[in-house]
């Protein structure tokens, strides 16, 4: 016989991941449907992905450094943008700064 407990436990992760899809199809707080792209996020998702506040993330979009789009009064964000413009902040490290060097200097000897 199983432990209830457990079949118990299975159901409740069934519910719960049945909630978060019901949840991001529900509209969000300004009445909008969500994006149904699944490349596309609004604000909420996007705050939640990148783990800033609604309000950092507005004023990114304010001073124009996060790539989004408007349609209406509602900001949307593609998702591979968002990635892009994280990684534009990558930080090189010694040993790629390093091949850098040695690339440049085999195309361009010193003598």
């Amino acid at each position: 016989m199983e432990n209830p407990f457990e079949l118990i436990n299975e159901r409740l992760d069934r519910i719960e991941k049945s909630l978060i899809n019901i949840i991001d199809k529900i509209e969000d707080n300004n009445g909008a449907p969500a994006p149904s792209l699944p490349n596309i996020m609004n604000i909420e998702q996007v705050a939640d992905y990148i783990s800033l506040s609604k309000h950092t993330v507005y004023g990114l979009v304010h001073k124009r450094e996060i790539p989004h789009f408007k349609k209406g009064k509602r900001l949307y964000f593609d998702k591979e943008r968002i990635n892009e413009w994280l990684r534009e902040g990558e930080v090189s490290t010694k040993k790629d700064i390093e091949e850098k060097v040695d690339e440049y200097l085999f195309r361009n000897p010193l003598i």
